[in-house]
């Protein structure tokens, strides 16, 4: 019995677990000697040295494996089955019960910080690098969607990176939604990649781990310190977690009004694993702002709608599961949420459908058919093949 019957459910959010040398393959000796000593790198072989032998020895026990289908939601991170081991992954969507996944990277979402740097060959070879490695591990089955993920530092290197990352198959371009260093998303040098997208039918993702950071002196309250749900203090607080959706809200704000989403009108954008609690006031702000401003700005009187209608439009957001979906529905409209398990990690729980359905229990058949399967169909575009929509097997209780 998989965990979810009777109903097509597609995932916008679920993870690789890169062991510590997954990059290794795909860079030039010269590249990755540089790439082992930047400071991300180094910090997480000095926390996990030891990584990869024991994931690889946890999933080569018989007695380990024997438990996988009882256990497909409830393993987390490196234990998850599927996690890092290409093989494995079909069965796990199996045993899921999903349609289909957009597979995103856990260690490099960042890009290392490398794209605030001065370093482009080797903030671009990362990438190229990332890219390379998330198509080879979803090309095991078609049912696994590769995210690739493209720098905006440097206008021929973006193009080159794109044009790469959509002829080796990636079906999602993912970049960061924290503003580039010298300037906008919504410059014009980022044309060319815009309509690449567009033309490829590939949708343009934001997901967290590219956003702006918490300032850390926020920390500095002379009261102890306190823990993420990992036991650390590397993943979010209740303080951390706030300024997340921050700078998606001001690029994609900067993005409407300064015309690229009408420049683009076929380009779907979306906001992975960034929640969606934050959408319905975003939307009534840009209007009010697009309304202020109007008498005064020839962008906003060219505006092919109001910034609300254009989200509805092109924009889709995966709520946390522990966020009021129904809520979030009745007021950004049915056309934008949209179903994430982020599998195997732990925040996104271990019952993310009961947590969503609960959510959802007011919410009409319609909406709930489009937050589980449609807004993921027009969102992906050509990155979903057309037998991938709605699988007959699937349907059946």
């Amino acid at each position: 019995m998989a965990y979810v019957e009777g109903r097509v459910v597609h995932d916008a959010d679920s993870h690789l677990m890169e062991l510590n040398d997954c990059l290794d393959p795909y860079l030039s000796r010269s590249l990755l000697e540089r790439y082992h000593q930047t400071a991300d790198f180094q910090e997480r072989l000095a926390k996990r040295p030891d990584e990869k032998a024991h994931a690889q020895a946890r999933h080569a026990d018989p007695e380990f494996r024997a438990g996988v289908a009882e256990n497909i939601m409830l393993r987390k991170n490196l234990d998850a089955h599927g996690a890092f081991l290409a093989e494995d992954r079909p069965q796990a969507l199996d045993l899921m019960g999903f349609a289909s996944q957009l597979i995103f990277t856990t260690h490099s979402l960042g890009n290392f910080g490398l794209d605030q740097g001065d370093d482009m060959e080797l903030c671009y070879a990362t990438a190229s690098a990332h890219n390379r490695m998330m198509t080879d591990f979803c090309n095991v089955d078609g049912r696994l969607l590769a995210t690739a993920y493209i720098p905006l530092e440097d206008f021929a290197r973006t193009r080159a990176c794109a044009e790469e990352a959509i002829r080796i198959g990636a079906k999602a371009l993912m970049v960061p939604s924290i503003c580039p260093q010298r300037h906008a998303h919504s410059h014009i040098g980022l044309d060319p990649l815009w309509a690449m997208a567009q033309e490829a039918g590939l949708p343009i993702l934001f997901h967290v781990g590219g956003e702006d950071k918490l300032n850390p002196t926020y920390k500095e309250n002379g009261l102890p310190a306190v823990r993420d749900f990992h036991g650390g203090d590397d993943n979010f607080t209740s303080v951390s977690y706030m300024p997340i959706p921050n700078a998606v809200m001001q690029t994609v704000a900067t993005l409407i009004f300064d015309g690229v989403f009408d420049r683009y009108p076929a380009l779907k954008w979306g906001a992975i694993e960034l929640g969606a609690a934050w959408v319905p006031g975003w939307m009534r702000a840009m209007d009010s702002a697009a309304h202020a401003f109007l008498k005064n700005e020839d962008r906003l009187q060219k505006l092919s709608a109001r910034p609300s209608e254009i989200i509805r439009r092109q924009f889709r957001a995966a709520p946390y599961p522990h966020e009021d979906t129904g809520w979030i529905v009745a007021n950004a409209g049915e056309e934008v949420a949209l179903f994430s398990s982020d599998y195997p990690h732990v925040e996104g729980g271990r019952n993310p459908c009961k947590r969503f359905n609960d959510s959802l229990r007011d919410a009409s058949a319609r909406e709930v058919e489009r937050f589980y399967c449609d807004n993921f169909i027009d969102l992906m575009g050509a990155g979903l093949a057309k037998e991938l929509h709605r699988p007959a097997h699937l349907t059946a209780a």
